[in-house]
């Protein structure tokens, strides 16, 4: 294949003179004024533009939001745009802290009907634009500078009397705020955009320190890097006069993909206010993203205006379902997939970030520092639920949070390893993303729980117990005794155990509850196993699964524990195989077990894992059917 070569067909951006520029070390300190152009550039880049009824749903959303500024339409342009207006402000539906914000061209004709139909309107935006940079100037219009400035100024006139005339309280009485657009402003020769502004706000004869006139500086069409359009709108704000009076907004689309750094620039450069859509919705590759640009704010410390995002999903919901066009699963901070790691080494690292956030936080320091995670999901109304998914790329620390959460296990560190290696096998086999509840059903399956549907498939229950001190031997003389040595003292165990549906009354002795159970097992079972790794711990937090009987599921529903759940977790080795094996390190079996008393919990546990001994063979194919059978 041919190498790509622009030759001569491609000029490059020429960049402004600006040796002097101070943007580059400022840091933002406060939040810029949003304005949403959705309903109007957003709508007319749809395929399908939106209907009356998605409109009104997407309009009433932006208002819950915050925006205190709304381009509603583009009045002049279709029966439809102009009822729409008329619709909400003749059914009272715009707050009184809202201004309804109206696009027209510098046509006299469009400029009446855009007033038309905001007749009654409390507060109003009055929108005006015509295009300034020499390609549309000798391409599409076929005017000169001289031209262009009188159209602006002339239209400019033309809205300053009917703002006069609708302000009036027999006329509808609305309080108006002028913009105007150069279009295409990036494109433009900086020195003209300048004398074409002070031509306009000469003309509008309106603007003060409190009601300043809006100069929008559009990127209509991105051609040049975020760098390029922060000199520009810093060499605006440098020369334009009056500044005091003026409100700098800007408008980037996102032709080269850089919209959300150009603004962020821009703004260090000067901006005041940004247009843009949620979520980027535009012409080509669309606006700039008002979303993200919040949450970068956000995510820095600083307060993104009066926008609310702390329901992030109902926005997606109302704007994809308006629009006809999804979010992107890696869209920034609104996909399905941003809080979500696959990678084992990630996983592991948000595992102990959030370990390490619990601990700041009970020691009164609230800052989020978690890796991989710059922003706390549950600010965007997000549960932690799918922050860690399991595929067959994911390590254990990423399964070892997911049963955490789901069951309020905190797995030993060798266990982890031995149920990942499960999980593993069963995404290889399967091939499919293990989500938490598949986690779940292999988890319960692998170590025979008894889940919410009360299923438990181990081989062994246990059905009761009693341990009492076995007196039948003494390790120690009475002299022994008497020079401080300690007799051993051993258990007896005696209880009831049930082999595939079939109850053995069963007995043993040892130097502790687990040894004597295991020595019943061996009397009664033939089955010689011993503990190499044990451990156990209070559940403290439950989890969104309940395990344990229907007792045990009724008082977690319930919420009245009379004792707290402990969890216990055993490795067995096989007797045998440590002497047919000698040195080399035996394969364990591990087993878990669940239940009030921290006895009992550890007997569970010991029977969950013979269950594995005997049928090692099955562990893994019974994964595979639990994760299949959801």
């Amino acid at each position: 294949m041919a190498p790509m070569i622009p030759g001569n067909k491609y000029k490059r951006y020429t960049p402004l003179d600006l040796p002097d520029r101070s943007w580059p070390s400022k840091v933002p300190q406060s939040s810029p004024i949003w304005t949403s152009v959705d309903l109007r550039d957003g709508n007319q880049a749809l395929i399908n533009p939106m209907s009356g009824e998605q409109k009104l749903k997407f309009y009433q959303k932006l208002v819950d939001v915050g925006f205190k500024e709304i381009e509603v339409a583009f009045p002049s342009a279709s029966d439809t745009d102009f009822g729409f207006v008329r619709h909400i402000i003749e059914n009272g539906m715009v707050p009184d802290d809202v201004f309804l914000q109206v696009l027209t061209p510098a046509r006299e004709e469009l400029i009446h009907r855009t007033f038309e139909s905001i007749r009654g309107a409390k507060n109003v935006i009055l929108h005006m634009y015509n295009a300034s940079s020499p390609l549309f100037r000798n391409v599409v219009f076929g005017n000169s500078k001289e031209q262009t400035i009188e159209l602006a100024v002339r239209h400019t006139r033309i809205v300053r009397q009917l703002v006069d005339h609708y302000s009036k309280p027999e006329n509808g009485g609305t309080n108006f705020k002028y913009e105007y657009s150069p279009e295409t402003f990036t494109q433009t020769e900086m020195d003209f955009a300048v004398e074409l502004c002070e031509a306009v706000r000469e003309a509008w004869g309106k603007a003060s320190a409190d009601n300043r006139i809006i100069f929008n500086l559009p990127a209509t069409v991105e051609i040049g890097p975020p760098n390029h359009y922060a000199d520009q709108i810093e060499y605006f704000c440098r020369h334009i006069s009056r500044r005091e009076e003026i409100i700098v907004s800007l408008h980037p689309h996102n032709d080269r993909g850089c919209a959300v750094a150009a603004t962020e620039l821009g703004l260090l450069a000067g901006g005041d206010r940004v247009e843009g859509c949620l979520f980027g919705n535009g012409e080509r590759t669309g606006n700039v993203d008002i979303v993200t640009l919040a949450l970068n704010l956000f995510c820095q410390g600083i307060q993104p205006g009066e926008l609310d995002l702390s329901d992030l999903e109902s926005v997606v919901e109302v704007v994809s379902g308006c629009n006809d066009i999804a979010v992107h699963p890696r869209h920034p901070y609104a996909g399905d997939l941003v809080f979500t790691a696959f990678s084992g080494s990630h996983q592991d690292a948000i595992k102990k970030g959030f370990a390490a956030q619990a601990k700041r936080n009970a020691e009164g320091d609230p800052t989020w520092e978690i890796p991989y995670l710059p922003i706390d999901p549950a600010d965007l109304g997000c549960t932690y639920e799918a922050v860690i998914r399991v595929n067959s790329q994911s390590g254990k620390g990423g399964v070892a949070y997911l049963v955490a959460q789901s069951l309020g296990l905190d797995l030993p560190r060798r266990m982890q390893v031995a149920f990942y290696q499960v999980v593993q096998e069963v995404a290889d086999r399967t091939g499919k993303e293990m989500t938490s509840d598949d986690i779940t059903r292999i988890f319960n399956q692998t170590y025979h729980l008894a889940s919410l549907q009360g299923k438990n498939e181990a081989r062994y229950q246990l059905k009761s117990f009693s341990l009492s001190d076995d007196n039948e031997s003494s390790a120690a003389a009475d002299d022994d005794v008497m020079e401080g040595a300690q007799t051993p003292r051993h258990r007896r165990f005696t209880g009831k155990v049930s082999r595939d549906g079939q109850v053995h009354d069963v007995s043993g002795r040892g130097n502790g509850a687990l040894s004597a159970f295991l020595d019943a097992i061996e009397s009664a079972f033939g089955i010689k196993a011993n503990v190499r790794e044990y451990s156990e711990h209070a559940i403290t937090k439950p989890g969104s699964q309940a395990i344990g009987g229907p007792q045990q599921q009724q008082q977690q529903r319930s919420g009245n524990h009379s004792k707290a759940q402990a969890a216990s977790y055993v490795e067995l080795i096989s007797a045998d195989e440590v002497q047919e094996v000698g040195s080399k390190k035996a394969v364990g079996f591990w087993g878990v077990g669940i239940d009030v008393d921290i006895t009992a919990a550890g007997l569970k546990a010991v029977l969950s894992s013979l269950s594995n001994i005997e049928q090692p063979a099955k562990i893994v194919n019974q994964a595979v059917e639990a994760a299949e059978a959801a």
